[in-house]
């Protein structure tokens, strides 16, 4: 009985780990968010950086900066359609934010840095929800650091790329059951906490421009697994008893991975006012088939948790409009399919297929430095869901539920050319 439920525990403790590959933030550039987060075949700014690094040597500054930063303002509801029991999360703002730089060497070859959060967001449910066995609240952070090389190789292509240096943290707690409390009703929790969890990948891009209005690019990342060494699990306000774990802290292990991502796309100038921009992005979640989790005390089986994600895309569609000299305005759409498969929707990443609705514009204050803007309205379909993987005393316990999620975020920033 102690092993069935000490399982049952880590079971759970695995899949919201699972929550750092499980939830991507779209916010890495103001002007690119504001065109549907569509850049790979964009160059007009040091946003080029992250979206498609061959791009950078068709600035024609010497140096240029682009750096912001994006307000995450999420709302998800949980209702049981046949309880009437009803809950809805509860959280201060995300703020993913960029800094990206490039530096013109010659007109051959340009260099750059790219610093930005692509995964990193935040869920707090109500204290006691129906779900609280699953997931209380989790918090997590990747921070991806790119220097970048950019080389023309003719009048019509280049390439660019470089290594990724990424840091990770992740802090988590749920109940230990639905009923468990001690011995004075305190209800029976665990946290998990690790930061400083590092490791290394790399991207690879071209541009190529047949014709002066249009580019097309191509940009790859690759999978980055994060490996959790030396963090900390703890267990509180369990009972004194041998079918339970003991209160304290215990190391444990595990690896969490960040799933490749191609992108292919272009830009088309129509005219000196219309810029049009659409990629299509693939990105390779089935690296999320299990996460197993290892703990350093003895008395504490390993856990092994099926994702079973699958592979999903999006498609993403702007556009940029020329005002008057010193302001451009931008629009855009993007449709991104969720990873996560029937069965496998766990209320720590509750996320389905999302339209997103763009806005913004860039105001040029001065001949060298201008003032970015943009706005996202996400707003993800509404689903009837369940997680059929949680096990107590033995037996499959499925959390099922309809979900309703959106999420707004405004985001500012800035651009300065030397």
């Amino acid at each position: 009985m102690k092993n069935f439920l000490i399982s049952g525990l880590l079971l759970m403790l695995a899949t919201t780990l699972a929550y750092a590959g499980g939830y991507r933030v779209g916010a890495q550039g103001q002007r690119a968010l504001a065109m549907g987060h569509a850049g790979v075949g964009v160059v007009n700014s040091a946003e080029t950086a992250f979206f498609n690094p061959s791009g950078l040597v068709y600035l024609e500054e010497r140096l240029t900066i682009s750096a912001g930063i994006t307000g995450v303002f999420s709302d998800v509801k949980w209702q049981n359609t046949s309880t009437g029991q009803f809950a809805e999360t509860q959280q201060d703002p995300g703020t993913p934010f960029y800094f990206h730089a490039a530096y013109k060497v010659n007109e051959w070859l340009s260099l750059g840095l790219s610093v930005s959060t692509p995964y990193g967001s935040s869920v707090e449910w109500e204290k006691n929800w129906p779900g609280s066995h699953l997931v209380n609240d989790i918090e997590l952070a990747a921070i991806y650091i790119q220097p970048l090389v950019s080389v023309k190789l003719s009048e019509h292509f280049s390439i660019g790329g470089g290594p990724i240096f990424v840091t990770g943290n992740v802090n988590f707690n749920r109940n230990a059951n639905r009923t468990l409390t001690d011995e004075e009703g305190n209800r029976s929790n665990i946290t998990i906490d690790d930061s400083g969890v590092t490791n290394t990948g790399w991207s690879a891009s071209f541009m190529f421009t047949p014709v002066e209005e249009l580019r097309i690019g191509f940009n790859y990342r690759s999978e980055i697994l994060l490996n959790s060494e030396g963090g900390e699990a703890t267990f509180s306000d369990f009972p004194n008893s041998t079918l339970t774990p003991q209160n304290g802290t215990t190391a444990f292990t595990a690896t969490l991975p960040m799933p490749a991502e191609l992108t292919i796309g272009f830009a088309y100038e129509m005219n000196e006012k219309w810029l049009f921009a659409f990629d299509y992005q693939r990105v390779y979640w089935e690296v999320y088939n299990s996460l197993d989790i290892d703990f350093a005390s003895p008395n504490i089986p390993t856990s092994v948790n099926p994702r079973n994600y699958k592979n999903a895309s999006s498609y993403r569609f702007g556009a940029q409009y020329l005002a008057t000299e010193n302001l451009s305005l931008r629009a855009g759409y993007y449709f991104d399919e969720s990873p996560v498969q029937a069965m496998y929707f766990a209320p720590e990443t509750p996320r389905n297929d999302a339209n997103g609705y763009t806005a913004g514009l860039s105001l040029q204050v001065s001949e060298k430095f201008a003032i970015d803007a943009s706005f996202l309205y996400l707003r993800f379909k509404e689903i009837d869901a369940s997680y059929d993987f949680y096990t107590e005393n033995g037996q499959n316990v499925p959390f099922a539920g309809t979900y309703k999620s959106s999420a707004f975020l405004p985001g500012i920033g800035v651009t300065y050319k030397l």
